[in-house]
């Protein structure tokens, strides 16, 4: 049976996306997630166009595509807003995130060698030094680098993959709380790196899912605070 197909005019135009709106789009995003750009801040074109050096237009395009992932609220005859979430959405992410970490961090004390040890003792150290000099956008930089790590120890790409999407929306909403978990974050990285050491998938997947609670706790405090 021959499918009749769609009608005339009813497939768009697909246009490879060029690099410049591409640009664009990564630097609000960043601007967002490091909370430069402040949860329910207002958004105007003609400021971001002149602070990027660029024309609206891919401005324009970058917040369009911003709302449609949940990073920006487009709200009609007022504009473009930072999204401010919500507890619900930061409860549920946060959920999403421990399951995932904590599997990577049976599947790195699985899979570890003395090579990948060695790197999170050294993002380890970074971690500790950006707390010690009470240096919060480090510490909270650092923190993403080491779970990207154990993430990328753990051998699973489509984890990998998913926890990438996952990660850079927990530090977006948990840079707050980094203040609050200070050096404790950080000791517990290290009980962590023991435990992957010494290929005590048990422990590890404990430690992490315990390490993510904690920072689920810390979240939901400040917020009450």
């Amino acid at each position: 049976m021959v499918s009749p197909g769609l009608p005339p005019g009813a497939v768009p135009k697909l246009e490879r996306p060029g690099p410049l709106r591409d640009r664009v789009y990564e630097a609000l995003l960043e601007l967002i997630t490091t909370r430069a750009l402040r949860p329910g801040q207002h958004l105007v074109e003609s400021e971001l166009a002149g602070q990027l050096g660029v024309s609206r237009q891919p401005v324009r395009e970058a917040l369009q595509r911003l709302n449609t992932e949940g990073w920006v609220d487009l709200r009609p005859a007022q504009g473009a807003f930072v999204h401010e979430p919500t507890e619900e959405e930061a409860d549920q992410l946060l959920t999403v995130r421990t399951l995932l970490a904590a599997e990577a961090a049976r599947l790195a004390a699985a899979n570890t060698d003395a090579p990948g040890i060695k790197a999170l003792e050294e993002l380890c150290a970074e971690g500790e030094r950006a707390v010690a000099a009470d240096d919060m956008d480090g510490a909270v930089a650092m923190n993403a680098r080491f779970h990207a790590k154990v993430m990328e120890l753990a051998g699973n790409a489509v984890l990998a993959g998913l926890a990438a999407q996952v990660d850079r929306r927990v530090r977006w909403y948990c840079t707050p709380a980094a203040r609050q978990r200070g050096r404790q974050s950080w000791t517990e990285h290290r009980e962590l790196i023991a435990a992957i050491s010494d290929r005590d998938e048990r422990r590890a997947t404990a430690l992490m899912r315990e390490h993510t609670e904690h920072t689920r706790t810390s979240y939901h405090a400040r917020q009450g605070a």
